[in-house]
């Protein structure tokens, strides 16, 4: 029903300023997720700002049939060269730490975090593909094996304004 996630990298792309470029302007998005443990479908907008020579990029996301409003904020750390993709909802103004690190591999973000949930070892990444001028796919899953198999949760199929 899905395509399965990329493999995620061995050695990590390093990232540059710009990287984020191609999402700066408005868009529309088709979102399907899991919500209570049924998939539901629902539209959205968003508005992308590159800001800071190109070392990040701002997202004010728009849900209101679910009444969802939040921000994606995406850093680059030039000195390391990582990119670092957070979230911020708008119901608590809370920034998520740490963000999902990663890069962009062979024209796919891939951005990963690990964190023990219930004492179980979990693994998340988010996913940008389909990158075109027009349109961009972003995923979310989660992994209870260290990445071998993933629970795709979110996908929001954005179409340029």
């Amino acid at each position: 029903r899905f395509d399965p996630m990329p493999p995620l990298p061995t050695m990590r792309t390093p990232g540059a300023p710009g990287d984020f470029d191609w999402l700066t302007g408005e868009w529309r998005i088709h979102n399907r997720s899991i919500v209570n443990g049924e998939w539901l479908e629902y539209p959205g907008e968003a508005t992308v700002h590159g800001i800071l020579g190109g070392v990040c990029s701002v997202e004010e996301l728009r849900i209101p049939a679910r009444n969802f409003y939040g921000m994606g904020l995406r850093l680059l750390d030039v000195g390391n060269r990582v990119w670092s993709d957070h979230w911020v909802n708008a119901r608590s103004g809370v920034i998520t730490t740490p963000g999902q690190l990663g890069s962009f591999e062979n024209g796919v973000g891939i951005f990963v975090t690990e964190e023990t949930v219930d004492g179980v070892a979990m693994k998340y990444v988010g996913v940008w593909d389909n990158i075109t001028a027009r349109s961009c796919r972003w995923r979310q899953a989660s992994s209870r094996d260290s990445g071998e198999t993933w629970d795709q949760n979110w996908i929001m199929e954005w179409s340029r304004v």
